[in-house]
Parts: structure tokens; sequence; C-alpha cells
């Protein structure tokens, strides 16, 4: 989180030192204060001056309200702009057409569908520089999280629910991808690569992918999803489009709620 590589990361490494700045406008001086007090009190000073009956300093009161009172009201404003600014399902505005992903929570693995491409890959995740990604993200099991610290925000997995992120990365790398939320004895090792790459490094990967024998249909998915630990990166070269949903619909009496207009409807 702090050598974030895109901009949603940049942001909130901004706002993390911003506000830890303000409050250590507080902080330093109290600690400094009780070390001076502590020295200049001591029992064996004794030039300080003993004033048992002092109650009231208008200027203590004036500063010890006046301070914490603006940090408050700079962090709220701070708070108030950062968390619309960078709402995870708030779209990234770019002249790049961004690159759609599904993402699947299992245990103890990260399933991706790229559903314009017609492919999938097991903790794995590829993307352009430089574009934009929208990711829709679910679970198939307990509740979990997804996050790549150095891109940006975290959100949760949910059965039967889909949340969204948008994230970009600025710099190609290589990035590491975490499950931030615990969810059983394989969760140590619920981690995935995320890779950023010129677009023409991600034809090729599409290409690479699209070359796997494998095929995810129904069948296939059910025993992808089967409890497994520390699983090797996987490619199937087809999805079955209606993959997705049919993993939220099963949660909710074959229902998934629909985005665009927030009416339930049947899928799969």
């Amino acid at each position: 989180m702090l050598d974030p590589k895109g901009s949603v990361g940049m942001a909130e490494k901004s706002l993390i030192s911003t506000a830890t700045m303000a409050m250590l406008i507080v902080v330093v001086p109290v600690i400094v204060m009780i070390l001076v007090f502590a020295w200049r009190y001591r029992a064996s000073n004794r030039n300080a001056t003993y004033a048992p009956r002092w109650a009231h300093s208008t200027a203590i009161e004036t500063v010890v309200w006046t301070v914490p009172t603006l940090i408050i009201l700079f962090l709220g404003i701070l708070t108030w702009n950062t968390t619309h600014e960078l709402d995870p399902y708030r779209p990234i505005e770019s002249a790049v057409k961004p690159i759609k992903v599904e993402v699947v929570a299992l245990d103890w693995k990260w399933l991706f569908i790229y559903p314009e491409l017609g492919v999938a890959s097991v903790n794995q995740l590829a993307f352009p520089v430089g574009t934009p990604v929208d990711f829709k993200i679910t679970s198939d099991s307990v509740m979990n999280s997804f996050f790549i610290p150095q891109l940006g925000s975290q959100i949760y997995a949910m059965a039967g629910m889909q949340t969204q992120l948008h994230l970009i990365a600025d710099h190609a790398g290589d990035y590491a991808g975490i499950s931030a939320n615990y969810s059983g004895k394989g969760f140590s090792d619920m981690k995935f690569r995320a890779l950023a790459v010129t677009p023409a490094q991600f034809d090729a990967w599409v290409e690479k992918v699209k070359a796997s024998p494998r095929r995810l249909d129904m069948n296939a998915y059910n025993s992808v999803a089967q409890p497994s630990e520390k699983e090797p990166v996987g490619y199937f070269s087809s999805v079955d489009s209606r993959l997705f949903n049919n993993i939220i619909a099963k949660y909710n009496n074959g229902n998934v709620l629909d985005l665009q207009n927030s009416n339930c409807r049947t899928k799969g």
C-alpha cells in the first residue's frame, strides 16, 4: 500500500499520509509535553513553580479545544470527499475502454472470468497497463475479500451477491493479490498474481490461455470449485457465458440482481 502502482492506490496513500500528519499535530506535542513536564516538575527540581490551587488558563483552554476541533473538521471534510472520489463502485475516468473481469472466490483459490474474451484463469489475473479494470466479484464459499495492495481498494466477496471494484495500473509489473479475510485452513495460501502488461503482451497472454485444452462449463467448474490448497495457475480456453450469474443465482432461488436497473431477474 505504501508503494502504489495505480492512481487509486496513490490516492489512498496520499489520504493515509495526510490524515496521519494531521493527527500528529496533536500527538507529537502531547508526547513532547509529557516528557518536558515529567522532567521540569520532578521531585528534585526546587526551581519549578508549585501552584496547588491553579485551576484555569484561558490560553490553554483555547488551544486544547480549537486545535482538535479544526483537525476533526479537516479530517471530516477530507474523509467525505475521498469516500466519494475513491468509491470502489465508481468507474475510473479514462479514454481507454475498460476490461471486464468476473471474480469468484473459492476454497482456496481465485477464479477470473473474462466475459468479453470468453476465457478464464485460476490464480492469475492479467490486464493491460493503463487500462481500467472493472471487476464484478462474488463468492461460491464463505465471505472473502479481494485485494491487490499496490493497486488500491479491497472489497468483500460474498455468496449470492456481487460487489464491484474499479482499479488501474499505471506501471507494468507483477503484483501480489491476496485474500484479506480469513476463510479457513487454506487462507494463508489463497494468493494470486496480478500481471499489468503491455497491450501486446496481454494479447499474447490471451492467446496462450485460448491454446489451453481445458474448457470451463458447469461440470468442469464443479470440479474446480472443490476445496484445494496451493492451487497452481490454470487456464481455460472457453467459459460458459452464464457461469458467473449461475454461481450467484444458486444462492437466490435462481435470480441475480441486475446492476443496470436494480431489478431481480432470472439468470442462467
